[in-house]
């Protein structure tokens, strides 16, 4: 979890923008990729839930290791 730390500015009295330190606006980007990544993980753990899989030992004898 990242902690922010905004400022917050003003437009007619009325919260308007977000400013942050750039390095909390980098870290975000990075868990937001993170985050994608995550997400496709999953989607393609789910599509090959069903593939069929050998064992590593099936492997092992018939590659005779």
């Amino acid at each position: 979890m990242v902690t922010l730390h905004p400022s917050i500015l003003e437009r007619d009295g009325k919260k308007a923008f977000a400013v942050l330190p750039y390095e909390e606006f980098v870290r975000i980007g990075e868990e937001l990729h993170d985050f994608e990544d995550l997400k496709d993980l999953r989607a393609a753990k789910a599509e090959e839930a069903n593939a069929p899989t050998t064992s590593l030992a099936s492997v092992r004898k018939k590659l005779k290791i």
